[in-house]
């Protein structure tokens, strides 16, 4: 309900009723989106064809949010000294296609659910850290003025062991940003290097507003991965104009549960559509079909498709690599 943007998955219906969900190969399903829920979402490109609009349309803003998010994860990790690792390895890594390089570090953590009368989820979900939940009992005192400065006293951190975490990027985006763009209402707009600091939760509000769709999605993630934090970073462009050079203006760690709450994000009614759908296709013969979000509408339609529809036959995969050995 909260998605813009077309989107599609692919569900197939096993002899024995079991439903697999899964995305196209080679689909965006995994980019993420800017402003796509703001009042002033980017434009396509159109007729415009310099490059400084170029790197704002939704498309290019996209792979650029994406590739912060990944960098993102990355680099808030400590060395890999202090690495801990699950039972199993990355089961989608493959050491002897990748000699001399590691994968990025993440894991994957499979989770059963049981959503009553006989239905039962099994997901796949990521996490992307440990992280120590330390409370400080007391905070630094405030100078005030005229008054001999105190010192700093911060009571020792209690450590509560480790808790799962997951990690993710918001990025600046100002509308200005394009070229002939109007001017923005008094507001409308808010600075981070600005506000940040000072009014952290109006640029939360802002972004909750602009990027609804994406902070629910990463919501949902965390809260079906079982992460006890969920961290958030802002990245913003060191110039407006350069789409490849970023900083970190600030971090912020949220509890999954308290952000959905601040967001409205209903976990009852998640559950409820994704039941839904379950019944919907149960009912359904064996079969591979479509769950689509009508680009025009803000409707779901869902399709049967033919059981080869979105695979690539391996005969097309030989002919393929002989047509580029030949070239």
């Amino acid at each position: 309900a909260r998605s813009i943007y077309p989107w599609d998955i692919v569900v197939q219906k096993l002899p024995t009723g079991a439903l697999f969900f899964d995305k196209r190969d080679a689909s965006q399903f995994d980019y993420l989106t800017v402003h796509e829920t703001s009042n002033t979402p980017p434009a396509p490109l159109g007729n415009r064809d310099n490059e400084e609009d170029k790197i704002n349309t939704p498309e290019r803003l996209s792979l650029e949010a994406t590739m912060i998010n990944q960098n993102f994860t990355q680099q808030i990790l400590r060395s890999q000294k202090h690495r801990s690792n699950f039972d199993l390895p990355n089961p989608f890594w493959d050491e002897e296609d990748n000699d001399g390089m590691e994968p990025a570090s993440v894991a994957y953590r499979y989770r059963k659910f049981d959503l009553g009368d006989g239905v039962e989820l099994v997901a796949r979900t990521e996490l992307h850290g440990l992280a120590k939940d330390n409370k400080k009992v007391d905070t630094s005192k405030i100078a005030l003025p005229g008054k001999k400065k105190k010192k700093k006293q911060v009571e020792a951190e209690e450590e509560q062991g480790d808790q799962y975490m997951t990690a993710y990027a918001l990025n600046e985006y100002d509308p200005s940003y394009a070229s002939n763009a109007p001017p923005a209402r008094p507001g409308t707009t808010i600075n981070w290097r600005e506000k940040l600091d000072n009014q952290p939760g109006a640029v939360l509000a802002s972004e909750m507003k602009n990027n609804s769709f994406k902070l629910a999605k990463w919501t949902a993630q965390s809260l079906l991965a079982g992460a006890s934090q969920m961290k958030i970073g802002f990245v913003s462009r060191i110039n407006p104009k350069n789409a490849y050079e970023h900083t970190v203006l600030a971090t912020q760690t949220y509890r999954p549960h308290d952000f959905a709450s601040q967001m409205t994000l209903d976990m009852g009614s998640m559950w409820g559509i994704f039941r839904l759908f379950v019944k919907l296709l149960s009912d359904q013969p064996e079969g591979k079909y479509v769950i689509m979000r009508d680009p025009n509408r803000a409707i779901v339609r869902i399709y049967g498709v033919p059981m080869e529809t979105f695979e690539e036959s391996d005969e097309e995969s030989d002919e393929d690599e002989e047509g580029e050995e030949e070239e």
